[in-house]
């Protein structure tokens, strides 16, 4: 079988990243008649559909999305080899492909992604915010930043970048209507804001005076799967929440929020970043790292 043309690749994929052959084609400087040809050309060498195209509308086939996951890795894998061998003194330059959760990822990550790239202009970024727990190595992430332990297996290497600690807390206009809760038991008789992705609620964990762990699962009528947004319900008075403390910082000194039950401790919890497992891992991503580090002080 003959090999897989690199620049019909390319075309694909700018297609897809796009939405339209016009744009996709623009940005590689093709015309879109010239785009859609080597997609054509693409779909007949591996005798598969790859896009579906209407008059008016263009989307991706099942082996479309397929082919398209490969693409990002091969791409990734040449960017590394060219990487390897073509930096001066190990400067980091090419694409960092990262994810990272929404809300700390737009108020604590984009200003050192921003740092980075002022010291690193031979770097381009994709960052992806979201809460959503991605498949690193299948989605062709160089890199995750993520909060909490997470399990990885031997494909993946995780290195502790910065701590916080919950607090919990809500707006005063639910205090003055339902009370403030004075024991962890109390928390059975609230409405409580809980984290939930995936059908898997995140449990509140409570250290008593004596050092005691608890493992709250409070009544919850609203579950959602944005920090973010349980911090403007919590502002709306729909409960309490249990929050990460830079998340709440301003509102509890602005008075918007209440500190609830604050004769317990919050466990403090981990913020990893998280990449493949390599032998040499590229300068784009150890150098992203090493900022996180040094700057979070960890």
């Amino acid at each position: 079988m003959s090999r897989l043309n690199l620049d019909e690749m390319s075309a694909f994929m700018a297609v897809v990243e796009t939405g339209s052959f016009v744009a996709g084609g623009r940005s590689l400087g093709l015309t879109r008649s010239a785009a859609g040809k080597a997609i054509t050309r693409l779909e007949a060498h591996l005798g598969v559909r790859l896009l579906n195209r209407t008059t008016r509308n263009m989307s991706v086939t099942d082996d479309g999305q397929l082919f398209y996951q490969h693409c990002i890795q091969i791409f990734s894998q040449l960017e590394e080899a060219q990487d390897s061998v073509g930096q001066k003194a190990g400067a980091p330059r090419g694409n960092l492909r990262i994810s990272l959760p929404d809300a700390l990822g737009r108020l604590l990550v984009l200003p050192l992604l921003a740092e980075y790239q002022r010291l690193w202009p031979d770097v381009q970024v994709d960052a992806s915010f979201s809460d959503r727990v991605v498949d690193i190595i299948d989605e062709g992430f160089d890199l995750a930043v993520r909060i909490g332990n997470h399990a990885t297996d031997s494909s993946l290497v995780s290195r502790t970048v910065a701590h916080h600690r919950a607090v919990i807390c809500a707006a005063p206009a639910y205090v003055q209507a339902y009370g403030a809760p004075q024991t962890a038991d109390d928390l059975l008789h609230h409405q409580c804001l809980v984290f939930s992705s995936r059908m898997k609620r995140q449990p509140w964990r409570l250290q008593e005076a004596s050092g005691e762990w608890l493992k709250v699962s409070p009544n919850s009528r609203l579950r959602l799967d944005s920090a973010e947004a349980i911090r403007d319900a919590a502002l709306l008075g729909l409960g309490l929440a249990y929050l990460p403390a830079f998340l709440a910082a301003d509102y509890l000194e602005n008075g918007r929020l209440k500190q609830l039950l604050q004769a317990y401790g919050t466990e403090e919890v981990p913020v990893q970043a998280i990449y493949p497992s390599k032998r040499h891992l590229p300068p784009k991503v150890r150098g992203f790292i090493d900022l996180m580090v040094e700057r979070w002080k960890c």
